[in-house]
């Protein structure tokens, strides 16, 4: 809930009406971005009682920034170069579209310099900083330097100019491992890697300096002592351009998955009040250092001494800017747009306070059970609810194709309470009460994080998804699920039959304890093989055996999307959707699984590994091919790097192997189930020898 103190500080922040220059008035803007942060920043420009304008690519044509906005302009093809990338084609939908100012977003062109200056070339306002302060922030090594003469403390690490590979490993060595290997022009997790021993040094650069350059153009890379057990702080600032600046407190970022922020709050739960200025004051100075004005953001690693130290700022609007904004009332793309009309700011702060807690968890369409790779596909349902206390950004709709072209965010999921353990609550009640079919989405795991004991009493650190994974397997199926997927098919089975013609033998309602109706199923859920059997028990209830072990389960208020399953005294709300005969989606409170029915003549031989055919596991982009035809590997050796959602992943042989012919190159597209790679067998392994 907003304080009545809060809702005054944003009405009198609304009634600033000091005008610096009166030539940055404006009443159009053009939103240079995509998904749910177009959708956020449109909601705010209309709310001003301006006109939005959206841009899209081909891919998105039908994506929902598209139609919120009054006006949306076609910039180019799905690639991010062909489209949101090209400041060209910005630039020309906005002088085509009459747009007044730019709004970046985060991501794509929110960051660089050329960008904004470019705006200012063509009389274009853009909605952030100057081009100074992003270039001064935009690049980590500088950014080190600069902070560091403005008494703010930094990670021990390594900025130098000389990017070899043995000097890199040299100050490695200095520095003591682990260390962290960053791109020094960008963050996002892209060009980041962590680095356990020397003898990973090689390989790591070599995939973030892909990284780096793929997503930022530089393959400039830092290294920064990895700090074990810290915890990930960044403050919220934003000043006006006469210099005056405030912080509106902090957001714990610990929760995170492949070096990218997963699940953000406000405040931290371990912050003092003493702490909070100290870093506030910090972050403060190091805006001032550089003349910022406009919304950002300086983030830091606190370690559990107290300490905390420089990562970077982001000179832009953050993806978890909402924790902040209902913690504290206030509308941060309205006060970017504000103080980029020159408007003063209007908040001092003493009058900023922290109202309750709030915590975010970002949705996104990726498989956490395989290292979060990215999923593509298209949504074939998708349901979520915004109640009190629980706020939506999204940007996707039933329908909707998710492409490779971008990342994987689909939306937030952002609740508040009164307290820390209110706001965790409401927000597990509404991820279980959300759907989405059709692709793989991290909705159980954001809900197996919150509902952690170490999560939940506030001590989860940047180790913590790490420690989970070691200690948990995430979504294998158990045979109580695969008795109710095999349960439910039986219904639909039974109820379509009937809706095709009556029948005893094919009617449940007719069914009696003398007619012998046992089906077997052959099914494939998440990748793991069952074959149970179900024999009703009564019009609701069957006795579904599975690998031998005997389960009762009921099916009731069966509809045509949802049912209430019961297994011994548990009772289980499921939501499900069968796409066709062969294919199930089932969404329990906290689990979502893929239920395939398998022909009965399918056998292991057909399996990818038994036939030596490595095939992409997604869509994406060849970006390295690292073996050679005739090369002999060893079971995790890598053999590619394809790139899709901006990630890199590595692909690895399954077995000891040689490699008998690459059907892919560098630079080239391809689609789940595209052949990459033949394997044959190693004759070392115990193979045949050839002569």
């Amino acid at each position: 809930m907003i304080s009545s103190r809060m809702r005054s500080v944003l009405r009198d922040c609304k009634r600033a009406t000091l005008i610096t220059d009166m030539t940055r008035k404006f009443d159009s803007v053009l939103v240079a971005n995509r998904g749910e942060i177009a959708c956020r920043i449109i909601r705010s420009v209309r709310a001003m009682g301006m006109r939005s304008i959206a841009v899209y690519s081909e891919a998105d044509a039908g994506a929902p920034h598209v139609t919120l906005a009054d006006r949306s302009v076609c910039i180019g093809a799905g690639p991010p170069s062909e489209s949101y990338l090209s400041i060209a084609r910005v630039l020309e939908s906005a002088r085509h579209s009459s747009a007044d100012a730019i709004h970046p977003g985060y991501g794509f062109l929110a960051e660089n310099a050329a960008f904004a200056t470019a705006c200012e070339d063509a009389d274009i306002v853009f909605i952030g900083p100057s081009p100074h302060a992003i270039s001064a922030m935009g690049n980590k090594a500088e950014a080190k330097r600069l902070m560091r003469d403005a008494d703010v403390a930094c990670v021990p690490g390594y900025d130098g100019a000389d990017q070899s590979d043995a000097i890199m490993a040299a100050r490695a060595a200095e520095i003591g491992f682990p260390i962290m290997i960053k791109a020094a022009a960008g963050g996002g997790g892209r060009g980041m890697r962590l680095v356990e021993q020397s003898d990973e040094m090689s390989g790591a650069l070599r995939i973030a300096r892909s990284e780096a350059i793929n997503a930022f153009g530089s393959n400039e890379l830092i290294l920064e002592k990895a700090i074990r057990g810290a915890r990930h702080v960044e403050i919220q600032i934003v000043a006006d351009n006469a210099g005056h600046t405030v912080h509106l407190g902090e957001r714990d970022c610990s929760v995170q998955r492949r070096h990218q922020k997963l699940i953000e709050e406000a405040p931290c739960p371990v912050l003092t009040t003493d702490l909070r200025e100290q870093m506030g004051a910090a972050a403060v100075r190091a805006a001032r250092a550089i003349g910022y004005s406009g919304v950002g953001t300086v983030e830091f690693l606190l370690d559990q001494d107290g300490s905390f130290y420089f990562l970077e700022m982001n000179t832009r609007l953050q993806v978890e800017h909402p924790v902040t904004e209902m913690v504290t009332g206030l509308d941060l793309v309205e006060l970017q747009i504000r103080v980029a009309r020159g408007e003063a700011l209007g908040l001092k702060q003493r009058e900023i306070a922290l109202d309750g807690h709030a915590i975010e968890a970002r949705l996104c369409t990726e498989d956490p059970s395989r290292d979060f790779m990215p999923a593509t596909g298209t949504i074939t349902r998708w349901h979520i609810d915004e109640s009190d206390n629980v706020r939506i950004d999204s940007g996707i709709r039933e329908g909707q194709t998710i492409t490779p072209f971008y990342d994987a965010l689909a939306a937030k999921v952002i609740a508040h309470g009164e307290t820390r353990d209110a706001a965790r609550r409401r927000l597990v009640r509404a991820l279980r009460d959300t759907t989405i079919f059709g692709l793989r989405s991290n909705r159980a795991f954001l809900i197996q994080c919150l509902e952690n004991p170490h999560f939940a009493s506030g001590k989860a650190t940047t180790a913590f998804v790490d420690d989970l994974l070691r200690e948990t397997r995430l979504d294998t199926p158990s045979q109580p699920l695969a008795a109710i997927a095999a349960a439910l098919l039986f219904r639909l089975d039974f109820e379509l039959a009937c809706a095709r013609g009556p029948g005893v033998a094919t009617n449940l309602r007719n069914w009696s304890s003398g007619i012998p109706l046992t089906s077997h199923y052959s099914l494939e859920i998440d990748a793991v093989k069952y074959s149970p059997t179900v024999s009703p028990l009564g019009p609701d209830r069957s006795l579904v055996v599975v690998d031998g072990n005997p389960i009762e389960i009921g099916i009731e208020s069966l509809d045509t999307e949802s049912a209430v399953a019961y297994v011994a005294d548990l009772r289980i709300r499921l939501r499900f959707q069968q796409s066709d005969q062969h294919e199930l989606w089932l969404a329990l409170p906290d689990h979502d699984c893929r239920i395939v029915r398998l022909h009965q003549n399918r056998s292991d031989s057909d399996d990818a590994i038994a036939s030596g055919l490595v095939r992409a596991p997604m869509h994406g982009v060849v970006q390295e091919v690292v073996v050679a035809a005739g090369d002999t590997v060893a079971p995790g050796q890598p053999l590619l790097v394809l790139e899709a959602m901006k990630m890199q992943q590595q692909i690895l042989a399954p077995v000891a192997a040689i490699v008998m012919e690459i059907h892919t190159r560098p630079g080239q597209q391809v689609v789940s189930g595209d052949l990459l790679i033949t394997l044959g067998e190693n004759a070392a392994e115990g193979g045949e020898e050839t002569r």
